[in-house]
């Protein structure tokens, strides 16, 4: 006896679908997602003011032992800051 043609691995329409509860869904995620988003952009930004302070505080340091080095005394590179 032959087998019968066409395939058999058909998709089972479900005709109960309920869109509107997937969008819900899917609208709560995104938002969970953007305030996590915004949460880490916050620490982001934290960490790169902290690293900019400490480059600037780097760099401070270094000057200030350049002019040592080079003779100059702590009161006359204080008269220059002011």
């Amino acid at each position: 006896m032959p087998g019968t043609k066409g395939s058999k691995n058909r998709l089972k329409i479900n005709t109960t679908n309920d869109y509107a509860s997937q969008i819900a869904e899917k609208q709560i995620a995104l938002k969970k997602a953007e305030k996590e988003v915004a949460t880490l952009e916050a620490k982001k930004a934290k960490a790169d003011a902290k690293a900019a302070e400490e480059a600037k505080k780097t760099e401070a340091e270094a000057v200030l032992k350049r002019l040592l080095a080079s003779g100059m005394s702590a009161d006359e590179i204080l008269e220059k800051l002011k």
